[in-house]
């Protein structure tokens, strides 16, 4: 049986709230809504969370309400230690949270929109609950098995972090928490076509989960 608990305003998103939603699976996911009308569903990808969000939700939610997951691993919500198969941060897994926050919030059916790591969990939600996803939109991402074969020396500089958060633990779980901000800075800097395009504000909320260890190493997970 799943639990809700407020935990207030957002101070990122006007209008929005924020709620721990414990699933049936065990895990408390962080997020905020905000709006009515039909459920959307906006799901970030790494190294961000909800707040990702923060310049398109408040107009979205004048015609739907729009709920913004922290993904598993990430953010605020829970980070559960893996097991060896790298199975507890599988896409299907991850997806699967997504289909139990919703039925703890009383939506049978609803629209996604998933960017990065979120657009993959979009794939797999998709494939596994045809039934439950009204529509569906993928931002910035590419199948992977075609990345991967077209991978040449420029890409695999730019996007480093592809290839350096699947080394095996603890190698860039301990380099990267020697300095997280440095990493967290280098890393978006490669993602941004315009510098300066991700705020101080939003960097330094990146920044604070970036700095939990349990975080760094679920994000190694996920990849």
């Amino acid at each position: 049986m799943s639990t809700l608990i407020e935990c207030g305003a957002s101070p990122f998103i006007p209008g929005f709230a924020l709620k721990d939603v414990r699933l049936e699976n065990g895990l408390t996911v962080r997020v905020a809504i905000g709006g009515s009308g039909s459920p959307l569903v906006l799901l970030h990808g790494h190294p961000q969370n909800h707040t990702t969000w923060r310049k398109v939700a408040p107009t979205l939610a004048q015609n739907h309400t729009v709920i913004l997951p922290d993904l598993r691993g990430y953010g605020d919500s829970d980070k559960p230690t893996s097991d060896p198969a790298h199975r507890t941060y599988s896409k299907r897994t991850m997806a699967q949270d997504i289909v139990m926050l919703m039925d703890a919030l009383g939506f049978s059916r609803f629209a996604f929109v998933g960017h990065d790591r979120g657009g993959r969990v979009g794939h797999r939600l998709a494939l596994d609950y045809p039934d439950r996803v009204t529509c569906c939109t993928f931002i910035d991402i590419a199948p992977t098995a075609t990345m991967y074969a077209l991978t040449d020396k420029s890409f695999a500089t730019r996007y480093f972090w592809w290839f350096f958060l699947i080394q095996p633990f603890p190698l860039p779980e301990t380099m990267i928490a020697h300095d997280p901000a440095f990493f967290l800075r280098k890393h978006i800097s490669g993602q941004l076509k315009i510098e300066g395009a991700t705020s101080q504000e939003a960097f330094n909320e990146y920044l604070r989960c970036y700095q939990n260890p349990e975080m760094i190493h679920a994000i190694c997970e996920d990849y």
